[in-house]
């Protein structure tokens, strides 16, 4: 699996079969950001609220595409104000930039297509519960800043990062859920990404 800088990819192994056992288990090995996953604020704030904190409520709601597959360093509010009157009605933006088709190679890990400064601010005036994204993070792999992280994350929004065909969704609003693991003081987690189209 790809992951983020250098962290240890996720390990499965098969501890128990049925044959030896009696049973078939496996034993997990991941980070709390692996694969498709969701941040919570106290993933980059001090103070942030971990995703035990938050209702449950808050992973699923009606969302949107942005196909902004044309963005090459970064996501404008110009290609985002066509969504305006979607995102006055949803809870979660999902940013179809095609970068997944780059998932598994070296390159999709670097000069992926980011929200501009503007764009995140610009977005702040939704009621959004989340932002998604078919990349490895919201900032540039490179940001020591972390600016994106800390804004969209500050307003107690969450980042859905390393999604998978946003481009078979099309521009209807459609029902969204990224359910994360239940584990207490958690700063991301896992989670099954599902679109009910």
């Amino acid at each position: 699996m790809t992951v983020f800088n250098d962290d240890e990819r996720p390990h499965i192994w098969q501890a128990a079969t049925i044959e030896k056992e009696g049973y078939n288990q496996k034993k997990l090995t991941i980070y709390s950001h692996n694969g498709t996953h969701v941040d919570a604020p106290a993933h980059m704030l001090e103070n942030g609220k971990t995703l035990d904190s938050f209702p449950v409520d808050k992973f699923h709601g009606k969302a949107v595409v942005a196909e902004v597959s044309d963005a090459k360093e970064y996501i404008t509010p110009e290609m985002l104000k066509p969504l305006e009157k979607h995102l006055h009605q949803v809870e979660f933006l999902l940013l179809s930039t095609g970068w997944a088709k780059k998932w598994g190679t070296k390159e999709y890990k670097d000069h992926f297509p980011v929200l501009s400064a503007e764009a995140a601010g610009w977005l702040m005036q939704f009621p959004l519960k989340g932002i998604g994204l078919d990349t490895i993070s919201i900032d540039p792999a490179d940001s020591v800043e972390v600016s994106n992280h800390l804004g969209v994350l500050g307003n107690d929004i969450i980042i859905i990062e390393n999604l998978t065909n946003l481009d078979k969704l099309g521009d209807a609003i459609f029902y969204f859920s990224c359910y994360p693991l239940s584990i207490e003081q958690a700063d991301g987690s896992p989670v099954r990404a599902v679109a009910i189209v």
